[in-house]
């Protein structure tokens, strides 16, 4: 949600911490399909011996319905995985504590947003 976004920005600039934006660029791209999908040969690369046969996908593309869904899906475990943990009843939003740093995420469909009180800890999560 849009407020919700607001309030920890709100938040970070009375604690006065570090925000940091990032745009993932091909985000479709990386997401996992748990089905079955086929295209026709993109145009301009059709292979002329076999130009009525069909291509199966194996990820995600642009202009699916699944492709946002399926991104979120492999952002999730893989932030999980790190360390971070899903901020109860804001499914956009992480957080991660080590020792007296804080770290939070959040994700707005391909941009993020690291809001933290220690560099070294937003530098170890964007390198991730």
């Amino acid at each position: 949600m849009l407020k919700s976004v607001r309030i920890m920005l709100a938040i970070a600039a009375f604690f006065d911490d570090e925000i940091w934006q990032m745009d993932v660029k091909t985000a479709f791209l990386n997401g996992f399909l748990n089905e079955e999908l086929y295209m026709m040969q993109p145009e301009g690369f059709v292979d002329p011996k076999n130009a009525n046969k069909v291509c199966k996908l194996q990820r995600s593309i642009y202009g699916l319905v699944q492709a946002s869904r399926s991104w979120n899906k492999r952002f999730d475990e893989v932030i999980k995985a790190f360390g971070f943990i899903q901020v109860v009843g804001e499914s956009c939003i992480y957080k991660k504590v080590t020792g007296s740093s804080v770290a939070f995420l959040i994700l707005y469909v391909d941009d993020i947003f690291l809001i933290g009180n220690n560099v070294e800890l937003l530098e170890s999560i964007k390198d991730y």
